[in-house]
């Protein structure tokens, strides 16, 4: 039963694109500050990680690939401790009220790692200028264990190249919440 939601969202997102791939009109532009392209430094804990996030061609087709310096939650007795993570997406742009929607899906080089996330980002600039807000559903199979997670995030553009954030991840069946502090240059 808890899997019918994303399932769902998933096919009403996808058919969606599609429809609009087969319309002759353009592409809705994206909504204001919000920029895909970007390089990120993010800490968590004892652990730190390294991304970098490209909007292929300009297009709605989002590439992320980070490194992780703990080993992602590598099983124990893997010797590897640099784990690369990476995620394919496709972000459907001002889908209602300058919101943007990403559906994505990926995985770890190592394979014990896979999953789908929705993420929905949208800039508060109307409140604060350069202020965001990001809010994000994702499901994730580990080494043979499902679990599901919910994460919050709450992002300052300080100019047109360097942002900060602070994001909160709720993995689904845990007590402890995930904190992650971030420093990125958009380019």
């Amino acid at each position: 039963m808890k899997q019918i939601l994303p399932i769902l969202t998933l096919t009403t997102l996808t058919a969606a694109a599609f429809a609009d791939a087969g319309a002759a009109a353009p592409a809705a532009p994206a909504a204001a500050g919000l920029n895909y392209n970007r390089v990120g430094f993010s800490r968590s804990g004892d652990s730190t990680s390294i991304s970098v996030s490209n909007l292929l061609n300009g297009g709605n087709v989002l590439l992320t690939i980070a490194s992780n310096g703990e080993g992602f939650n590598a099983p124990s007795g893997n010797d590897a401790k640099q784990i690369a993570l990476f995620s394919v997406g496709y972000v459907f742009k001002n889908v209602a009220a300058g919101i943007d929607a990403t559906v994505s899906v990926g995985g770890s080089t190592n394979g014990y790692e896979s999953g789908y996330a929705v993420d929905l980002r949208r800039s508060l600039s109307e409140v604060v200028a350069g202020l965001e807000v990001a809010l994000g559903y994702g499901h994730q199979k580990n080494n043979g264990t499902s679990s599901t997670y919910m994460s919050y995030e709450l992002a300052y553009n300080i100019n047109k190249q360097f942002s900060v954030a602070y994001g909160i991840t709720d993995p689904n069946g845990s007590a402890k919440n995930v904190h992650v502090a971030s420093v990125r240059y958009n380019y």
